[in-house]
């Protein structure tokens, strides 16, 4: 009897749900089974009443917002959904508990219970994804057995490359798709596969110098780019590696950054990555497509402990990567946030035996970043602004770890000779603003969570909507009060109602939490009598629950609801779009 293909379905975000999956593909293979790992947006859903095993690894994002990678819906199909929880707030994994609910209403059959990985363990999702990937294995071949002949291939013999890099004897000519690719002008809508190459035409620091961190108000010219957008949209940025680091990781790697080679699949029907060119240089990989500053996953040991010729780093490697490892490497890697290029360091004989057949295999992809935008095209109407606050903090380590894009995009000077350009596009983000004329709208911005309210704010006073409540905080006004004569001018206009909360201004800390409660009666006005919408952004770390615990309190105190009946109230706000959240970690 032939043994049937596995499908591997997956919706994920930042790549933990991605790499569980690829993990799930490499065991199938070791174990001889056919197995195909896919994004869900690359699948035609009519197949999968066709499919005798899919299994569903699903992430959850936002506030139980779906990956911009899982859109589909589910047909009927035998089942097992591998659930992983990337933020801690009341809708994790809403996502896949509704894909699961769906799945079983179309009569899927469940070979095992649902996983729940949790990323925010100090283990990560392998505490809980290790046990139960056992399961499914001894479930798996109970169903279809290999041959006897065909025995399981051990962990220590690496699998095949996806790809084989052939390598070029001489450079390209001046047309090669590398140096398209970096053409301004645009083919059609930009998108992450054909981004707008935008120039940066002003990077402002708006923070003092006194001030802890370096935040950053950036603005691109958008002319001629097509890109439109609302109040409440998000701008992708594809940020790249330093020269250092660049050079830092071919040095290690003993690779030429100026030569060129294509790629060439491994098995039939296997397309090469849409955002590499063909053919393309190494430096051009390095620098723009591999994730070298990124902190491995345990995939990324086991695949280096294959490859390593060296005894006592491969024994260390495999350590990492084993079961009884993950403490070990949780300290060794997790905790300090050690990166890719800081581990090939910490294992060069290793690092200098990779074979570039395997790197794309071993290396995730640079992923995008999304920015909430700052500004309305009915105040800037060829200007895209966005504020950045630069990521840089101190672990055990040496060198001080530090956000990849946030620090690219402030390395950048627009005031050099030549245009500063930076590959970005605009997508739907996750506040929508009310369309009706005169409905107040409360927004609630504590640091650089202000940003999508200011182009909120823009867009609203030019379309003649003067009721606009905005709760700002910040530490000191003299230090990080973002654009603080602009909200003063509109205030004077009578456009703007500005509350504000700095925090460190007295011995008891204020924040916006306390104001929504001082200023009880008028919030609750607003949303019970006028149909107010109320909108978050900002830290999802205790600010969200803090400013709910506000609104549930100033519900029972002004609108004399009981616990339960306020907690309702605020449910039903949620449900009917008047309460939206964009929060990040």
């Amino acid at each position: 009897m032939p043994v049937p293909e596995l499908l591997v379905l997956f919706g994920s975000q930042t790549g933990t749900a991605q790499d569980q999956a690829e993990r799930l593909g490499r065991e199938a293979r070791r174990r001889r089974l056919g197995c195909r790992v896919q994004a869900l947006d690359s699948y035609a859903v009519a197949n999968l009443i066709r499919e005798p095993l899919v299994i569903f690894v699903c992430a959850t994002t936002g506030q139980g917002d779906p990956p911009d990678n899982m859109k589909n819906h589910i047909s009927q199909m035998h089942k097992v959904v591998l659930r992983l929880k990337a933020l801690v707030h009341p809708l994790f994994n809403f996502v896949a508990k509704k894909l699961h609910r769906r799945l079983l209403q179309l009569g899927g059959s469940a070979l095992l219970p649902p996983c729940l990985g949790d990323d925010q363990h100090e283990l990560g999702p392998d505490a809980a994804i290790d046990p139960w990937l056992e399961a499914l294995w001894e479930k798996v071949l109970g169903l279809y057995p290999v041959p006897l002949d065909l025995p399981v291939i051990p962990p220590g013999i690496p699998l095949p490359s996806k790809f084989i890099f052939q390598f070029l004897q001489e450079a390209p000519s001046t047309g090669s798709g590398e140096l398209s690719i970096t053409s301004s002008a645009p083919q059609g809508p930009a998108s992450e596969l054909q981004p707008f190459l935008a120039p940066m035409v002003a990077n402002e620091r708006v923070t003092g110098l006194q001030h802890f961190q370096d935040v950053r108000l950036i603005e691109f010219d958008i002319t001629g780019s097509g890109i439109s957008f609302a109040a409440g949209d998000v701008v992708l940025i594809q940020p790249s590696n330093s020269a250092a680091h660049t050079k830092q990781f071919c040095q290690v790697l003993g690779l030429d950054p100026n030569q060129y080679f294509v790629l060439q699949p491994r098995e039939p029907g296997v397309p090469c990555p849409p955002g590499l060119p063909q053919p393309c240089s190494v430096r051009h990989l390095v620098s723009q497509y591999l994730d070298i500053a990124s902190v491995p996953r345990r995939s990324f040991f086991e695949l280096l402990a294959c490859l390593s010729p060296h005894e006592l780093e491969r024994e260390k490697l495999l350590e990492f990567s084993s079961a009884r490892g993950q403490e070990e490497l949780y300290e060794y890697c997790n905790r300090p946030r050690r990166t890719i290029l800081e581990v090939l360091c910490d294992f060069p004989n290793t690092a200098g035996a990779i074979p570039a057949d395997y790197l794309l295999d071993l290396i995730p992809q640079i992923r995008p970043r999304a920015f909430s935008i700052a500004s309305s095209l009915l105040a800037h109407p060829t200007r895209l602004q966005i504020l950045v606050a630069v990521v840089q903090y101190q672990t055990r380590l040496k060198e001080p770890r530090r956000g990849l894009c946030s620090s690219w995009l402030a390395s950048l000077d627009p005031q050099q000779a030549g245009p500063v350009r930076v590959p970005l596009w605009v997508r739907s983000g996750g506040l929508v603003f009310p369309e009706t004329p005169g409905t107040p709208v409360i927004m609630v911005g504590p640091g650089t969570g202000v940003a999508p309210f200011r182009a909120a704010i823009q867009e609203r006073v030019a379309q003649g909507q003067t009721e606009n409540f905005l709760f700002f905080g910040c530490r000191l006004r003299d230090q990080d009060f973002y654009w603080q004569p602009e909200w003063q001018k509109l205030e004077e206009r009578g456009c703007l109602t500005l509350v504000t909360a700095f925090s460190r201004e007295q011995e008891q800390k204020v924040y916006v939490q306390h104001r929504l409660r001082e200023l009880g009666a008028l919030v609750w006005e607003l949303l019970n009598l006028r149909g107010a919408f109320f909108y978050l952004a900002g830290n999802a770390k205790y600010m969200p629950t803090d400013v709910a615990e506000a609104l549930i309190s100033v519900f029972q105190e002004y609108g004399g609801l009981s616990n339960s009946d306020a907690a309702a109230y605020l449910a039903s706000l949620q449900r009917t779009l008047r309460f939206q959240t964009e929060t990040w970690a």
